[in-house]
């Protein structure tokens, strides 16, 4: 059965928010680095550095999420609660991906 467009429009959205948040968190990690190497002790630049390692680890647990709810999705028997709830846990992690990029983005423009 082919999903439905719109919580494929929603993975498309996931997808696109996951790029930016990937990218956002590589350029933070830029950011933080020559400064951690300047002052290795700086505990603020350490917990920065963490945030965006962690940001980077929630992407790619992310998408293997949203690569195990299509995978649900496609099966030959899913029902339409199954689907239901498909959409529901791809919207919640919708916001959390809308909550990390927001802070990778607060962080990054504070070391800018």
């Amino acid at each position: 059965m082919p999903i439905p467009s719109e919580i494929q429009d929603l993975i498309d959205r996931l997808n696109r928010e996951l790029a930016e948040t990937e990218t956002d968190a590589t350029q933070g990690l830029n950011l933080v680095r020559p400064i951690l190497s300047r002052f290795p002790d700086n505990a603020r630049m350490i917990q920065f550095f963490a945030f965006f390692n962690n940001a980077l680890f929630f992407v790619e647990i992310s998408r293997r999420r949203i690569q195990t709810t299509i995978e649900r999705l496609e099966a030959t028997d899913v029902t339409a609660a199954d689907i239901q709830e498909g959409g529901e846990d791809l919207g919640s992690l919708l916001g959390q991906v809308l909550e990390t990029k927001i802070a990778v983005r607060d962080i990054n423009a504070s070391l800018e």
